[in-house]
């Protein structure tokens, strides 16, 4: 058996400008190395087409608020440098990686841990397994800065992360690869 913590992962949240398919307005990263969380980074970007007012009212970026913001591709090395590990963590992940490969083009998507699935797996009957609902239920948002807010990406990462480790705890990674087919309809739409 392996141990969870014997990979690299990077958790990952994006925010969108509301177009369909969505453009990226903000990136959070935060590595788990080790077992242990560590620093996010952030990226707030120009997307190609404006932010829509619905995605305004989600995640709270205007378009004024990225007017003087760089287009993806000044960031994108260093994207690629904090997205360079084994795997990648997102809730309700398939909509962090759509958004992420359609940036980058070539980026070959390490694999993928989803935590809305191994919520889902792992604490069954729950009422909810949104971010928010799961973030209240274990505290996962505690101690973190007053400035942080939810549906911004760095708030959602870095919860995402404590969620990931929480699911994680003593179980081994074949358990976390684990997935059994048919695991239900995601149950939070790419709201940007």
């Amino acid at each position: 058996m392996t141990d969870w913590s014997s990979l690299n992962y990077v958790v990952v949240d994006v925010e969108g400008n509301g177009h369909q398919p969505p453009d990226l307005v903000e990136l959070a990263a935060v590595p788990i190395v080790q077992g242990v969380i560590g620093e996010p980074r952030t990226w707030l970007v120009k997307p190609d087409q404006p932010i829509t007012g619905f995605a305004k009212r989600i995640h709270g970026i205007s378009n004024d608020d990225v007017l003087s913001a760089p287009l993806f591709a000044y960031v994108e090395a260093e994207v690629l440098k904090a997205l360079d590990a084994s795997a990648l963590i997102g809730h309700n992940a398939h909509v962090d990686v759509g958004v992420i490969q359609r940036k980058l083009g070539d980026w070959e998507c390490p694999e993928v841990f989803d935590t809305l699935k191994l919520a889902r797996r792992f604490l069954p009957g729950l009422p909810s397994y949104k971010l928010s609902a799961l973030v209240e239920k274990y505290e996962l948002a505690s101690g973190l800065d007053d400035e942080e807010k939810p549906h911004r990406a760095k708030y959602d990462a870095i919860v995402t992360a404590r969620l990931f480790v929480l699911l994680a705890g003593r179980r081994n990674l074949e358990e976390l690869r684990d997935q059994p087919a048919g695991s239900g309809p995601d149950e939070e739409p790419a709201l940007f």
